[in-house]
């Protein structure tokens, strides 16, 4: 199917495509991260408070981001984590898709690792736009003080702006996001080096001994620091989820020609800056640029924000359809933005949630100083997360012994946990948001599992063995089925039983088609399924087959583009004279029984949220006929 072959993994065929690729990667892969010196530096100097910062200080701090940069994301994402991949996907609900399939024993470890990074990273989906997009525009204050009062209806018109166009596609506008974050990435590094010369002395903090001594010296302050400094990485969990669209070489050639250098190269501006004019640690980033240039460095930041937002605002979109695939959450409407790539896609009702969340942060923080606080914490969790998942996907897909893989991660992991614990210390400031962000979604997400296992096995207590069905209904007698001509179809999620909604066709209709296929959807825990294993066709009996369609977690579940395949392919039957037959279950709710009263009712609103099986699976319309049932749960 064509779905497969437009989401295969990234690979760059020549020059000129890898080149293109690699800016591509520079725009939706680094935006995220490319917008960390406009609050980074800035935020990590403000726990010093109004005493101002001494010179060995500042040389710690940015001694402490180049090696953050370094270690983090050079280190871990760059050269280890973009190595391990899914069939060529990364991000972390690939990663559990694999360890799920590999290592079975770890399934309910792997599935709460695996739902606690999604739920971060959707949470940071919200507070990357607001945090970012306010950041630029507050660059307005220093053009003139007359802009103070607008920042944030601005901030809010730009977010209502992008979440609008969502249903339009990104293909459009995508072509535009390399060369602009490029000049971008040009402009962070010439700012820097046109900086550094302030004071040469910021040249020691490639120096890691900087870092201990600074951390060593500030003591507690120090540790509250960290939670600052780990900003300057937030992002890096994009370049993971992205390896799929771009590939592994273009995004570390994007990051080691382009995103470091520029990134290091504006730090140390900054950090020379400060050296030399203490009074510049309001807003160092703004500062180092001269008053002509101010107005057009906004207007370049926003154009940045507006694109890193862009980038989680798809990811987001990307992991949920996921999760929906791999059952952790029920279908949502997915809409498909483009003819050619199955990639782009628009999920309304996440997008009118993510709107929801970014105002609503945008309205209670205020401005990015507040917004800050709350940063962090969703981004180090999710990093965690990732280590622990890659220590077991080393284990069990490159097998790494147990010692190995704990000398390669360790490290990293009580790295992260130190930034993690520092992180953990602005709750009370606003941090609170992303736990409670996350832990909704993980609220959902559990219910939704356990609401759906808790349904099949109250269903399964009225199955009839679909041989035993077949034996039934070949036998001559008065009561029958009257045989009509055409082909029914009848979807269900266990093939080995007989599908409720062909009983109820038979008790209400008293019918039975010529033809029956019981067909059954699978999601293999791979991105993709290629055309050729698409489908299974098993012939039952004359009246009866059985199809068995797999996709994979990326694919676009078009049922009715595979039906057409299989048509090709010897399977005989008239899409005019086919009927496709679905259940439609009404959830009761039964406190003595099942799921606690409140988790029944969000497993049931969840339920009536899902989108119709015919619209989800592309089934044509006119050939859908469903039958109802209601079941206590």
């Amino acid at each position: 199917m064509a779905d497969s072959l437009d989401h295969a993994p990234a690979q760059a065929k020549n020059l000129p495509q890898f080149l293109a690729m690699t800016i591509g990667a520079i725009g939706v892969v680094y935006g995220d991260i490319g917008t960390s010196p406009l609050y980074a530096f800035r935020e990590a100097l403000r726990p010093f408070g109004p005493g101002g910062v001494e010179r060995a200080e500042v040389v710690g701090l940015i001694s402490l981001m180049l090696w953050t940069l370094t270690i983090i994301v050079t280190f871990k994402y760059v050269l280890f984590l973009l190595r391990a991949d899914n069939d060529g996907e990364g991000g972390t609900l690939s990663l559990l898709a694999l360890l799920m399939k590999k290592a079975p024993r770890y399934t309910t470890l792997m599935f709460m690792a695996g739902i606690l990074g999604a739920a971060l990273f959707i949470g940071d989906a919200m507070i990357t736009p607001a945090l970012s997009v306010l950041s630029a525009v507050e660059g307005l204050k220093l053009v003139t003080p007359a802009f103070h009062d607008y920042v944030l209806p601005i901030s809010v018109g730009i977010m209502v702006l992008l979440f609008a166009v969502q249903s339009r596609g990104t293909g459009a506008v995508s072509i535009f996001f390399g060369p602009i974050t490029l000049i971008w990435f040009l402009v962070l590094g010439a700012a820097g080096v046109a900086h550094i010369g302030d004071d040469l002395a910021i040249l020691s903090a490639f120096n890691p001994f900087n870092a201990v001594t600074f951390l060593w010296n500030a003591g507690f302050v120090g540790f509250i620091v960290l939670g600052a400094v780990f900003l300057t990485v937030t992002g890096a969990e994009a370049l993971y989820a992205d390896l799929g669209h771009f590939g592994r070489g273009p995004i570390q050639a994007a990051w080691f020609a382009v995103v470091f250098p520029a990134l290091a190269l504006n730090y140390l501006g900054q950090g020379a800056l400060v050296l030399s004019h203490p009074e510049a640690v309001s807003d160092p980033f703004f500062l180092m640029y001269p008053n002509w240039a101010l107005l057009p460095v906004v207007i370049l930041a926003t154009a940045a924000t507006i694109i890193a937002s862009q980038a989680v605002i798809t990811g987001a979109f990307s992991l949920v359809r996921q999760a929906i695939n791999l059952g952790f959450l029920p279908r949502f409407e997915i809409c498909f933005t483009s003819e050619t790539q199955t990639g782009q896609i628009y999920l309304p009702l996440v997008n009118n949630a993510l709107l929801t969340g970014v105002i609503v942060l945008m309205f209670m923080f205020g401005s990015s100083e507040s917004l800050a606080t709350a940063y962090g914490i969703s981004v180090t969790g999710a990093m965690v997360v990732t280590t622990v998942l890659a220590f077991e996907f080393a284990r069990h897909q490159w097998g790494w012994s147990t010692l190995t893989a704990t000398a390669v991660l360790l490290p990293l992991l009580v790295l992260e946990l130190f930034f993690l614990g520092a992180n953990l210390f602005k709750i009370h400031d606003g941090g609170y948001v992303p736990i409670l962000i996350a832990g909704t979604l993980i609220t959902m997400m559990w219910t939704w599992r356990k609401g759906v296992r808790l349904l099949r096995q109250k269903t399964a207590r009225h199955d009839i063995p679909l041989s035993q069905f077949m034996a039934m209904v070949e036998r001559k007698s008065e009561h029958a089925p009257v045989e009509v001509p055409g082909t029914a179809i009848f979807l269900t999620a266990t093939p080995d039983t007989t599908p409720a909604v062909l009983l109820h066709n038979i008790k209400h209709n008293h019918v039975l088609h010529q033809h029956n296929v019981i067909m059954t959807i699978k999601t293999a825990r791979v991105p993709y399924v290629p055309e050729k294993d698409r489908y299974t066709i098993t012939k039952l009996s004359d009246r009866f087959s059985l199809l068995e369609l797999r996709f994979g977690f990326m694919d676009n579940q078009n049922v009715s583009r595979a039906l057409v395949r299989c048509r090709k392919e010897g399977f005989k039957f008239e899409i005019m004279s086919t009927s496709f037959y679905l259940g439609r279950r009404k959830l009761i709710a039964d406190p003595k029984s099942g799921l606690p009263q409140w988790q029944d009712k969000l497993f049931i609103a969840m339920a009536d949220s899902a989108t119709d099986p015919t619209e989800y699976f592309h089934l044509p319309p006119n050939r859908v006929v469903e039958l109802g049932e209601q079941v206590i749960i």
